[in-house]
């Protein structure tokens, strides 16, 4: 069965370009039940909720289809049995992070493990007073990492992010906001002062977070075809750029949940304080190729905690085309 969006462009595929659904208040009262009446009874809400965007977004529904297929196997060992039902999981997995952004913002208690080497990694990186920039993805639920910095008075973060096509829940959830919000730099207006500005907030030993797992805002944004999870996937070079620019340390950082909450797990990726500018082609390649390993396997991980829900592969096999 083919649906009408099968004959959208590619260019209003553009993950900036999908538009968040609902009303804000709809998405209001989805806040006082969670507040007055309590998490399960948001959870049945939940549900219905999420169904009903699932059967009518058929973007990304499909996207979501053609991730769980290609991913399934590398966390399972085989292809999905059901993947309509995986599918929906992967949406309501989705809502219940979206309320626990909320969570984190508005007061309630919802702490992140920071575990051993994680802990003693990012406590040498603070301690260094470096600062430096922080390569993440949308994989977990970042904001959740970030509201530690209400916690820790030693770790200041920077968050360069696009907001503009989630306008609705960027307002519901200042609203709810109870604690010391990041810094966020709107990625569309990315300019040499900014990465002046950048550049300032690392020398004042803050972390500069910036997701490396979408293609630019702009058509002649720079991109890498990089493989992943089996086939030809975009990548923006724009991250690594900035890193060359930079001259700093480079971390990646996660926060998963499990079956015990929340995990934030902090590594180091390299330095590019001494990259010499000779050097800086052949280290942007290398380094997008083992930011890509490094995704595959949080995916590989917690497949249903990567939250790209648009076409994200530069070809699609015949069967990814479709409803089944």
């Amino acid at each position: 069965m083919t649906s009408r969006d099968d004959d959208v462009s590619h260019d209003t595929q553009h993950w900036s370009r999908i538009q968040e659904s609902g009303t804000l208040a709809g998405m209001r009262l989805m806040v006082w039940i969670r507040r007055r009446l309590g998490r399960w009874p948001f959870r049945l809400m939940l549900v219905p909720v999420i169904a009903y965007y699932y059967v009518v977004r058929h973007i990304p529904r499909q996207a979501s289809k053609e991730y769980l297929k290609r991913v399934w196997p590398l966390h399972a060992g085989h292809a999905p049995r059901c993947v309509h039902w995986l599918s929906l999981r992967h949406f309501l997995v989705f809502g219940s992070m979206l309320m626990d952004k909320i969570d984190a913002w508005s007061g309630r208690s919802l702490e992140a493990r920071v575990d051993g080497e994680d802990r003693a990694r990012l406590d040498t990186a603070i301690r260094s007073g470096r600062g430096g920039l922080v390569l993440v993805s949308h994989v977990g639920n970042l904001e959740i990492c970030s509201a530690m910095q209400e916690r820790r008075d030693d770790f200041h973060v920077v968050q360069i992010m696009h907001t503009r096509n989630a306008s609705k829940f960027n307002e519901l959830l200042a609203r709810s906001s109870l604690r010391r919000a990041p810094e966020i730099i709107e990625v569309s207006e990315i300019t040499p002062a900014t990465a002046m500005l950048l550049a300032e907030r690392i020398q004042q030993g803050r972390f500069v977070m910036i997701a490396a797992d979408r293609v630019p805002i702009h058509d002649d944004g720079r991109t890498q075809t990089l493989d992943f999870l089996g086939a030809p996937a975009a990548f923006p070079e724009g991250p690594f750029h900035l890193a060359t620019l930079l001259r700093c340390p480079l971390y990646t950082v996660a926060c998963l949940r499990d079956e015990r909450g929340y995990r934030v797990e902090f590594d180091t990726f390299d330095d590019t304080t001494h990259l010499r500018r000779a050097e800086r082609d052949a280290w942007r390649e290398q380094a997008m190729r083992r930011y890509v390993a490094w995704l595959t396997e949080q995916c590989r991980r917690q497949p249903l905690q990567w939250f790209n829900f648009f076409p994200f592969w530069s070809s699609r096999e015949k069967g990814d085309r479709h409803d089944a």
